[in-house]
């Protein structure tokens, strides 16, 4: 099959479960490639702003062949920003079948706005699309207010969904909790993300004998992550006298606001990096015992599997889905319980994982490239399939 990945998101500001995706595609014998229009913003990245390169053009990114195109988005003028990203996917499609040929269906990641693009694009030439689905409630809630809602966006994203041939929601839970703005009257299937767990493998971390205890977080500092959970949760820890470390990697992490409430709280111990690469992550997974991340809305978290992939255990809030709640490596705490967080804080830090190695293996079997790449072709083949048959 030739299949074009369509990401609402991608570097600098994340979207790399697309990337992950399409290597698992390619090394299953598929053509394809990620046709990308990033909107860069002013306030979130002032040095992309200005410094990432203008035009359109074409790169490899981890042997994946990218259409890559920046456009600078224009303050809070929303809907003409919308209006003008969809119509630049649109203009750089024109663009790639004239220099790849048509593909044989678009696999959009987010109807937020790349399902938008692939619905307009697929009703101009008629190819198949599907929507993965990764967004959250509460992010949705920031843009539209809390349902019901007349957000001028909703009625195109429902579109969308409701003209996909599947949409594929990463946690079954989604469907249920974005219902209030799209309804569930549209063709969905769960599927797992995927993550590079060639990458994220399994090692050994030393002895924690006369050395602090190492938990990390790995989220970009805003309030959806709950920090300030975390950190008044690390704060108990460590008035009781145990000897702890917290590594903190995301956007905004090395920001004025995360040192002020850093200090504010007096933590000794926490080091914090901003924004990171995937090696500096997988660096911080091997240097710790635990990744924590106190959310209060998620969707598939998927560095809870990168972490669980390389064999240390996660705690987390009751916002993750069931399907990354694995035994003997996730506990499970309520939203905003910062008491709750810290006792599970303490219990992983005084029981060693029962099989690290196992824990790893489950990961596998969940969201390998190998396995959710196969599940994963077989919903497309069955889409291109039926879509050739009703042209005949």
């Amino acid at each position: 099959m030739h299949i074009l990945e369509i990401p609402s998101f991608f570097p600098p500001y994340g979207g790399l479960f697309c990337l992950d995706q399409a290597k698992a595609l390619v090394a299953l014998g598929h053509e394809v490639r990620i046709l990308s229009n990033v909107q860069l913003g002013m306030t979130i990245g002032l040095k992309d702003f200005l410094t990432l390169p203008y035009g359109r053009y074409v790169h490899q990114l981890d042997g994946i062949t990218v259409c890559q195109s920046y456009q600078r988005g224009i303050p809070k003028v929303v809907q003409y920003n919308v209006q003008r990203w969809v119509g630049i996917v649109m203009s750089m499609f024109r663009d790639y079948v004239s220099k790849y040929g048509k593909p044989d269906i678009l696999h959009a990641h987010c109807a937020k706005w790349a399902g938008y693009a692939a619905m307009k694009i697929s009703q101009e030439y008629g190819i198949p699309y599907v929507i993965t689905e990764h967004l959250p409630l509460m992010q949705l809630e920031e843009e539209f207010g809390k349902a019901p809602s007349s957000a001028w966006q909703i009625p195109l994203l429902k579109e969308a969904y409701h003209r996909a041939d599947v949409v594929l929601p990463v946690s079954e839970e989604l469907v249920d909790d974005i219902a209030c703005y799209y309804g569930k009257d549209y063709r969905w299937q769960y599927l797992s993300n995927t993550i590079d767990t060639d990458f994220y493998a399994y090692r050994p971390r030393p002895s924690r004998e006369g050395r602090p205890f190492r938990f990390c977080c790995l989220a970009d500092y805003n309030y959806r992550k709950g920090y300030d959970v975390l950190f008044d949760a690390y704060g108990q820890l460590q008035r009781q006298g145990f000897e702890i470390e917290l590594h903190a990697a995301g956007r905004f992490t090395d920001g004025a606001d995360c040192q002020k409430e850093i200090a504010r709280r007096q933590l000794t111990g926490v080091k914090t990096y901003g924004r990171t690469d995937k090696q500096k992550v997988r660096d911080l997974l091997y240097l710790s015992d635990a990744l924590v991340l106190a959310s209060r809305s998620e969707v598939q978290p998927l560095v809870l599997l990168e972490a669980m992939s390389t064999g240390i255990p996660v705690v987390s809030t009751e916002c993750i889905p069931q399907c990354l709640r694995i035994e003997g490596g996730c506990t499970i705490v309520p939203i905003d319980d910062a008491d709750a967080f810290a006792k599970a804080m303490l219990m992983t830090l005084q029981n060693t994982p029962a099989n690290a190695r196992q824990l790893s293996e489950k990961v596998y079997q969940m969201a390998s490239p190998q396995v959710v790449g196969m599940q994963l072709v077989t919903i497309l083949k069955t889409i291109v399939a039926s879509s050739q048959q009703t042209t005949v």
